[in-house]
């Protein structure tokens, strides 16, 4: 069957319909939120990262806050994307598979944020549907197809948008970095031999190819950070301006995007607003994509919006409240990026419990394993598993899932110790599972019934 539109959905419109705000005045803050496509939060220097310095983006968790608990609640693009904007988890919002549209008759920023008296614009990558409910003022500069080969870009349209009245702005930049297939930048800055891969990489030649020309794009981004910082800066707006950077979801490597897991789904957010987020200062409270509109209004001092999923965390950023959500969750729908393989999960900041609701068959993803869009590294994975343990185990853990996995993040961070079998776990699974089952209850999530290709 079709997954039904939930009934919840009414009253998040009505609610949101009904929501009054107050105009902004000419002194009101300005809101940039920079948005990385495809970026493994690991690789950055303020989070660890051990193959490059990335001195602007580092430069906002200096004068600002680093979130070491943001997750994604889809780890792909058109979902998350809509999430960021509607603050609606996916079967809210409709954009529960990639690609797929939103429901039309949602609100996003671009209505709750130009109410309350802001200009809404987005440069670069867009990948929002429909248009009447993500009706940003689109500005030029960036380059807003991801998969370009290229990526010159200017902030001449940034520049003209920021200073062309007196009306408060919010702005969305939109990089297509990293996102594959890694041909921008300069990979000759990395040596091969010395990269650090993940521990949950294959170590060969082909993989360790492929990851410099991945650095190469990260260096290419924090090179996009780096301007927009300085046409702030330039322009006087800087220290008037919440500056929110967000690593997206993880990269297109086995466990990163199209997964449940922690490489898909840990993401990175930093926060830079002078007047009232202190320098230098690290949160580990639990947030999600869909807190961040809620947090924006009730920056700009308009409060809650509505029965939106999202709850604000602005507390957290005035260093007033340590804690935010006792739960972070998670849902992946294969279709149309490959097979019927739905997954679902719920963590907190040590377990993670993820539900593979069609394992007893093999994961298949076209954009790695396709006849037509067949991936050099995944191809040398695979002939490495015939002779080598590990990459045979690496190979294994991805395409073949048990029912259940579980996972102690703090103990195991990769997540490649499934330990759901454990019996000093079982309390805790059984804890979990009820959570997320409930979650997916009032989402009106249906869960493998939601992954289904469309009819024709």
């Amino acid at each position: 069957p079709t997954p039904q539109k939930p009934e919840s959905i009414h009253f998040i419109r009505c609610g949101a319909a009904s929501w009054g705000v107050t105009p902004a005045g000419t002194d009101s803050p300005n809101i940039v939120v920079i948005l990385a496509d495809d970026l493994g939060s690991n690789e950055l220097s303020c989070y660890g990262g051990e193959n490059l310095i990335t001195p602007h983006i580092d430069r906002i968790a200096t004068e600002g806050m680093r979130f070491t608990n943001n997750y994604a609640s889809c780890a792909m693009s058109v979902p998350l994307r809509a999430s960021l904007y509607t603050g609606l988890y996916p079967a809210h919002h409709g954009s529960f598979q990639n690609h797929k549209a939103s429901y039309p008759d949602i609100k996003s920023v671009t209505h709750y944020l130009s109410q309350a008296g802001y200009r809404v614009g987005r440069a670069g990558k867009q990948h929002t549907n429909p248009r009447s409910v993500f009706d940003f003022e689109e500005i030029s500069g960036f380059e807003t197809i991801c998969t370009s080969r290229t990526a010159e870009y200017t902030i001449d349209g940034i520049r003209k948008f920021i200073t062309k009245d007196n009306k408060p702005f919010c702005l969305f930049v939109c990089s297509i970095h990293p996102h594959a297939p890694w041909t921008w930048g300069n990979p000759e800055e990395f040596d091969k031999e010395k990269i650090v891969l993940p521990p949950n990489c294959v170590d060969n030649d082909e993989t360790r190819e492929l990851f410099r020309r991945y650095l190469a794009e990260i260096r290419a981004l924090d090179n996009e950070v780096g301007s927009v910082l300085e046409v702030l800066g330039s322009t006087g707006q800087l220290d008037n301006t919440l500056i929110i950077f967000l690593g997206e979801q993880g990269p297109k490597f086995p466990f990163g995007k199209w997964t449940c897991w922690q490489y898909g789904t840990h993401s990175a957010m930093l926060a830079r607003y002078p007047k009232t987020i202190k320098p230098r200062s690290t949160t580990d409270a639990i947030v999600q994509y869909e807190d961040i509109l809620p947090t924006l209004m009730d920056f700009i001092g308009n409060g809650t919006i509505g029965q939106i999923d999202g709850r604000s965390f602005l507390p957290v950023l005035q260093g007033k409240k340590k804690e935010h959500r006792k739960w972070a969750y998670c849902m992946h729908n294969n279709v149309p990026e490959g097979n019927p393989y739905p997954v679902r999960s719920i963590q907190d900041k040590r377990y993670k419990l993820i539900l593979n609701l069609k394992h007893d068959q093999p994961f298949f993803l076209k954009h790695m394993m396709g006849k037509k869009n067949k991936d050099e590294m995944w191809e040398s994975w695979l002939q490495q598993a015939g002779q080598n343990e590990q990459a045979r185990f690496l190979v294994d853990h991805y395409t073949t899932r048990p029912a259940i996995e579980f996972y102690d993040l703090k103990n195991d961070p990769w997540e490649l110790n499934n330990i759901a079998t454990e019996r000093k776990h079982t309390k805790r699974i059984a804890t979990m599972q009820a959570a997320l089952e409930k979650w997916m209850t009032e989402q009106g999530d249906t869960g493998a019934e939601m992954d289904i290709r469309k009819k024709q």
